[in-house]
């Protein structure tokens, strides 16, 4: 088990923990991130709603842990992911994505909100992103994220992942 730390920040700076799905190189803010579990054992759920990866043990307790790639409707991959746990009013949950990257600094001059054309299933759990020299970095919105906030949403539009909501 890792610990997330940080770095020293530079005023008008923050730091934002990198994680791979697919392609596509997301960041969430390191202060909300509890700890950085690895690839731990998930126990699947039946008849769970698709968002949800599992069940992780940690310290104790059990978490939820959502998994990204079911909530955008991607395709699983056959190797297991790394959990991110995040804190809640519900409590810790987890978030299971293909692979933890680094810790970087991010400036606001480099953020820009989500466009206007952007699907509102998108929209909902992105928060814009940061301009990069050498790539965008996708701005996820982890008090989107928890369990019970899914559940509700996605019940609401009768759906169990983002690519079937609004259709």
């Amino acid at each position: 088990m890792t610990s997330a730390t940080s770095a020293p920040v530079q005023e008008g700076t923050q730091q934002v923990c990198s994680l791979r799905l697919g392609e596509t190189l997301f960041a969430v803010p390191i202060a909300r991130v509890l700890e950085i579990l690895g690839k731990p054992a998930i126990q699947p759920v039946p008849l769970a709603p698709d968002f949800v990866g599992g069940l992780v043990h940690y310290r104790g307790e059990v978490l939820t842990a959502i998994s990204l790639r079911r909530l955008l409707g991607m395709e699983p991959t056959p190797s297991p992911g790394d959990v991110l746990v995040f804190e809640s009013a519900q409590g810790p949950f987890g978030l299971v994505v293909d692979s933890v990257g680094e810790v970087l600094s991010v400036s606001a001059a480099e953020h820009e909100p989500n466009p206007s054309t952007l699907d509102s299933r998108w929209q909902a759990l992105l928060a814009g992103a940061w301009k990069r020299a050498d790539r965008l970095l996708v701005a996820l919105d982890s008090e989107r994220l928890e369990p019970h906030r899914l559940a509700t949403s996605l019940a609401d539009a009768g759906k169990g992942s983002l690519a079937g909501a609004g259709e």
